[in-house]
């Protein structure tokens, strides 16, 4: 009987510290996921500013004639990736060595931010 009860509590104790747990952190608002989408895309800014726009131009704005005019790239964020990361026929330089995943991520939500249709 006494063994019982003690699984038995052991078994609301650990249904009570689930529950608590999982009532603890609450989903994201969308408010929140925005500024989190907007704190991305921001640092892919300035991580463009930095890196690329000497190329690709001031705020994505060139005439595509020496690098293509991002504002035009597919909606293909693992095209997008491999590109960033190895580099394009000799033209564009291998960045993977020097990004961070996290920073190609901020990349990619800038520039699909300015995506023009």
């Amino acid at each position: 009987m006494i063994k019982a009860s003690l699984v038995a509590a052991a078994y609301l104790s650990a249904a009570a510290m689930t529950a608590s747990a999982q009532t603890a952190a609450p989903a994201a608002t969308p408010q929140e996921n925005i500024s989190v989408d907007q704190a991305q895309i921001d640092q892919g800014k300035a991580t463009f500013a930095q890196k690329c726009s000497h190329c690709h131009g001031f705020n994505m704005v060139n005439a595509g004639t020496i690098a293509p005019d991002l504002r035009r790239f597919p909606d293909d964020r693992e095209r997008f990736f491999t590109t960033v990361k190895l580099g394009k026929n000799g033209k564009m330089p291998p960045w993977g060595d020097l990004l961070s995943d996290d920073q190609i991520a901020g990349l990619w939500s800038y520039i699909s931010s300015r995506r023009n249709p």
